[in-house]
């Protein structure tokens, strides 16, 4: 298991996205998945960031683990921010016209419908958003 904890800030997005990406490359990730999981971080990491510490600013870790048996990768990223369980968020209404669609939301959804499984926790003050996605 590889592991970085950057500011959770928008600008590292792209730190967390190269972290990845470099353990990626390693496994032979197919650009699909490379995809897939890089649109989940940027998701993930940006609502962090905007969301998970209201005004103030914390951290964000990101750990990114092989899983042989399965042929495919597990991220996790933990956060000590106010307790929040994106999964209990109603999916949005994507067959409802644009303009009539609430605000937020969709970025879950996506990540929900592109990895292969999906967990939340909050344990030990920190929340723990689990991805699964085989390759």
């Amino acid at each position: 298991m590889k592991e970085l904890t950057v500011e959770a800030i928008v600008e590292q997005i792209e730190t967390v996205t190269e972290f990845a990406n470099a353990e990626l490359e390693k496994l032979d990730c197919p650009m699909k998945a490379r995809i897939q999981l890089d649109i989940a971080i940027d998701e993930i990491v940006s609502n962090i960031a905007y969301y998970a510490y209201g005004e103030k600013t914390g951290t964000v870790t990101v750990r990114i683990e092989a899983l042989q048996e399965e042929n495919g990768v597990q991220l996790m990223f933990l956060d000590s921010g106010f307790p929040y369980d994106p999964l209990k968020r109603q999916d949005p209404d994507i067959s409802a016209e644009i303009e009539e669609r609430k605000e937020g939301g969709l970025g879950i959804f996506l990540v929900r419908k592109t990895m292969d499984d999906m967990k939340y926790e909050y344990k030990d003050g920190q929340n723990c958003l689990t991805i699964r996605k085989s390759f």
